[in-house]
């Protein structure tokens, strides 16, 4: 892919007279871009430069480098193509700052993120500064479709950044052995328990993906049919309580309930509990969970959290097994959640609420509803992350974003306690390799009918 057009060539997209449609969506734009800009700041809020800077393992970055990345993008595929007289804040920014998009340089080492002390905080948060100037004049000024558009695509990208931010941040703090705060109020109270249930769903066509107006991915494209049969889904993820259970009956020594790649990674791993949990000595006692409030005794009640695929797939094994009540317990297929979240509407535990935690579910005004289906935790599927049909990635760059990842990967749904609640719809797709478990991974069982 050539390197986008450098300012001298780039259009100008002036609009003599915009349409009053027109200036309303950039007026729109324009908010969302200020709005989600001040939330990454609020998000560093609570941490020293010194937090800002260490990176915990390859997989995490810096939350200075997150800062500085997100106004890479803005720079790089909106100002250099878009800005009349582009100049960059500083030429060796554009490799620095570069994750993965190959068509536009050599990206710096992800490993090695945490060594890049300069440029320091302050003249990343100044640069920030300077490209929210800049993109905001552009915004006055362009009416081009494809400005506007990656402009947006940079907002939702943002927000992306966010939630890895927050569980980065957590990844970093659990390392240290003070085990350092992040947030001191703790959101939970006692709550009583939503019991487990079956919710049927009669299968026959649907169709998936994104429809209608509105931001999407490109990886949610196109809409297309998908045939299911009769199955049923969890009125509600799987809690700690119950998982609690798997691991009392010694779910992480028996290869029966582990595919053989998850087994072999959780002997080399050496594991006995999801992430973050501490064991205690007396086997009858609740184990602590670290989280982003500092280490708390595990809530029974909430969403279990922070599990790889393999993990999730050994539970429902187990569950199918163990308890009648879960006979057929599986993992859904990405299909058959979105053809039940469809309908619901956008509510739940995301970062706005800031809980930044899984919470327990309330019971339903309405029996059979299905519960906490969008924030708390991303739910593993039994989907492969691969291409739908008819996809076609987007052109340039930024087609590297999604496409190039479609293999080795498992699909989530539903989004986290730290994801921005405007940032998710049915049709989002998350992904992760199967070992993946630092994000707020959750599971919700299904079975066939």
């Amino acid at each position: 892919m050539p390197t986008p057009p450098t300012a001298a060539n780039a259009p100008t997209a002036r609009a003599a007279r915009p349409s009053p449609g027109l200036d309303l969506e950039r007026a729109a734009l324009a908010r969302r871009y200020q709005v989600v800009r001040e939330r990454s700041l609020a998000l560093v809020a609570p941490l020293s430069p010194e937090d800002c800077q260490a990176q915990s393992m390859p997989d995490a970055s810096p939350a200075k480098w997150h800062l500085a990345h997100v106004t890479w993008f803005f720079e790089t595929f909106v100002l250099e193509r878009f800005e009349p007289g582009f100049q960059p804040f500083h030429p060796a920014f554009r490799a620095l700052y570069n994750s993965y998009y190959n068509g536009v340089g050599e990206p710096f080492s992800r490993p090695q993120r945490g060594l890049l002390t300069r440029p320091d905080f302050a003249e990343v948060l100044r640069w920030r500064a300077e490209v929210d100037q800049r993109v905001a004049r552009l915004l006055r000024q362009t009416s081009h479709p494809e400005a506007l558009a990656l402009i947006e695509l940079g907002v939702q990208h943002e927000q992306q950044h966010q939630e890895l931010l927050l569980t980065d941040i957590k990844h970093l703090l659990s390392i240290n052995p003070l085990h350092p705060v992040y947030r001191s109020a703790w959101p939970l109270s006692s709550v009583a328990s939503v019991p487990a249930q079956w919710v049927e769903r009669p299968g026959g066509l649907v169709e998936i993906g994104h429809a209608g107006p509105g931001f999407a991915f490109d990886n949610e494209s196109p809409r297309h049919p998908e045939w299911l049969q009769p199955h049923a889904l969890m009125n509600r993820p799987v809690t700690h309580g119950e998982w609690l259970a798997f691991v009392r009956d010694g779910g992480y020594t028996d290869p029966r309930w582990w595919l053989a790649a998850g087994w072999d990674w959780l002997r080399a791993e050496g594991l006995a509990a999801p992430l973050y949990w501490t064991l205690p000595a007396d086997s009858a006692a609740l184990p602590t969970v670290f989280t982003l409030h500092g280490d708390m005794p595990l809530d029974p009640h909430t969403p279990v959290t922070h599990i790889s695929y393999y993990e999730a797939d050994a539970f429902a094994r187990w569950a199918s097994a163990s308890h009648a009540e879960w006979a057929g317990a599986r993992l859904p297929s990405e299909a058959e959640w979105e053809a039940s979240a469809a309908a619901l509407p956008m509510q739940g535990n995301g970062q706005d609420s800031g809980a930044l935690h899984p919470m327990p579910a309330r019971a339903a005004a309405a029996p059979g509803a299905l519960l906490q289906m969008f924030g708390d935790v991303w739910e593993w599927t039994s989907s492969s992350y691969s291409a739908y049909p008819g996809y076609q990635p987007a052109k340039g760059a930024v087609g590297e974003y999604n496409g190039k990842f479609m293999v080795n990967q498992l699909v989530l749904r539903g989004g986290s306690c730290a994801t921005p609640l405007s940032h998710l719809r049915a049709s989002y797709r998350n992904f992760f390799p199967a070992s993946a478990r630092w994000q707020f991974s959750g599971l919700r069982l299904a079975r066939s009918l």
